[in-house]
Order: C-alpha cells, then sequence, then structure tokens
C-alpha cells in the first residue's frame, strides 16, 4: 500500500482508488455522473481534495443499501465543498433517506412471503393463482408488474388499479 502523508492536501486516482478500495474506472465514472470531483494538474494529471475519501465512502455505502446514483447526487450537492463532512451532514443526508428504505423493506417482505405462498400452492401460475392474482385482476390494470409497488397496495389485499 502506498503511503500517503498525513498533511496531503490532494491524491491522484491511483491514490484514491487504492485508499477507499474503489477501482479507477469507477472513480472516472462518479466523475463523470457528477458525484466527485478533480482538478486538473499542468500535466492534465486529475488531483482529489481528501475529502473525496468520504464521499466515495458515502456513495459505495448508500448504493450497497439500493439508493439510485441520482439520488445520492442530489445528497452530495448540500455537502460543503473542500472540507470532510461531519457526522451531522451525514445524519441529516442518510435520515432522509429512511422513509425510502422502510417503504423498499416492506416491498421485499411482500415479496418474500408472496413467493413463499406460490410456492407451498404449487401451481405457479400467475394468470390463475388464487393467492397472486386471484381472477386476474392484475391483468386488467394492463401490462407490467404490479404487486411490487407499495404504495398502490399497502396492504396484503389484493390490488386494485391506481386511481387516475
Amino acid at each position: 500500500m502506498t503511503v500517503v502523508a498525513w498533511n496531503t492536501k490532494e491524491l491522484t486516482v491511483g491514490q484514491l482508488a487504492e485508499r477507499s478500495g474503489v477501482a479507477v474506472s469507477a472513480l472516472h465514472f462518479y466523475e463523470a455522473k457528477g458525484l466527485i470531483k478533480s482538478r486538473r494538474t499542468a500535466g492534465n494529471q486529475r488531483r482529489y481534495s481528501r475529502d473525496s475519501l468520504r464521499r466515495v465512502a458515502f456513495i459505495r455505502l448508500s448504493q450497497r443499501i439500493g439508493i439510485p446514483l441520482k439520488t445520492i447526487k442530489e445528497a452530495l450537492t448540500e455537502l460543503p465543498d473542500e472540507r470532510t463532512p461531519t457526522r451531522d451532514d451525514w445524519a441529516r443526508l442518510s435520515g432522509a433517506w429512511r422513509s425510502e428504505l422502510d417503504d423498499r423493506i416492506e416491498q421485499l417482505m411482500r415479496l418474500r412471503d408472496d413467493l413463499t405462498d406460490c410456492i407451498g400452492c404449487g401451481c405457479l401460475s400467475l394468470e390463475s393463482c388464487p393467492v397472486a392474482n386471484p381472477r386476474d385482476r392484475l391483468g386488467e390494470a394492463g401490462p407490467g408488474a404490479r404487486r411490487l409497488d407499495t404504495r398502490l397496495c399497502p396492504t396484503r389485499e389484493p390490488c386494485a388499479p391506481a386511481a387516475s
């Protein structure tokens, strides 16, 4: 591992990749998407401020819990430039995602429970399954997945088409 002096204000792309555990190509992708930024030297080499380490860690953690990059980018715009974000900064950002994560957890639990019911039934028919799609009610709402959006049918009752 390359040793970077504690008082180094900027990191090369290789140093950032090594310190963060993220591939150089991923760092370039994050930069292209506006998630992190660098400055260019006279020799056109990228230099990242040290706070980029925290930002990359935040991006990776957010991705692991399923937050879309667009949402991550919006959150990162609220952080101060050129200083390491504080615990309060992170708490404020992650707190805003709590309800979205709760919805996703509910969706996954319903999916798990419905899958168990369907496997137990043994019919494996999405058109005639009395558990997953009684009387093909979901077919009336048009093509595509209808049961995965918990906001349309938050209970275990069969889904009804969303009101227009």
